[in-house]
């Protein structure tokens, strides 16, 4: 397995790309005073900023999707949770494995979010449990870009900026 960077997106610093992991359009991962990692097959998607502060690190774990336009700031996220699009995490919170963050949402400095919870709103709170089949259908979203990032890889995806296919 072969991670994907999109042409537009930067990553600089101490940054570690699990097996699998993609990174798309115009997002930013900066390690430059700590460490950021993320685990095999999770995908940073178009426009998020992933970052770190003095004493605090982002781990990203496995299977974890992060949505488009999202802050990752210093905070923990375990394997199989999404983070939904517009989303910003803060220091030292902690998404659980399997959670989901509704869209929009801003989990405070410090907040831990149980495992396999539904949270959202400002600040974020749990709504409720995910079913089995909410999670599996996370799982499957990071299978998903992972399969994308692959095709994007062997160019069978449009390789050019700007390209639009010719109307017959």
């Amino acid at each position: 397995m072969t991670e994907f960077i999109a042409n537009s997106a930067d990553v600089y610093g101490d940054v570690t790309l699990g097996s699998g992991s993609t990174i798309w359009f115009q997002s930013v991962l900066r390690g430059d005073s700590n460490s950021i990692s993320i685990g095999k097959k999770s995908n940073i998607q178009d426009g998020t900023i992933v970052h770190v502060d003095h004493d605090a690190p982002t781990l990203i774990e496995d299977y974890v999707t992060v949505g488009h336009a999202c802050i990752i700031h210093g905070c923990t996220i375990r394997s199989g949770a999404l983070i939904g699009m517009g989303s910003t995490i803060l220091n030292h919170a902690e998404i659980g494995e399997n959670s989901l963050i509704g869209a929009g949402s801003l989990v405070t400095e410090g907040t831990v979010i149980p495992a396999n919870s539904l949270a959202f709103g400002s600040p974020a709170r749990v709504i409720r449990q995910l079913t089995l089949e909410e999670i599996e259908k996370n799982r499957q979203n990071a299978e998903h870009y992972y399969e994308l990032g692959q095709n994007y890889l062997a160019q069978t995806i449009f390789p050019r900026k700007g390209f639009v296919n010719e109307r017959e």
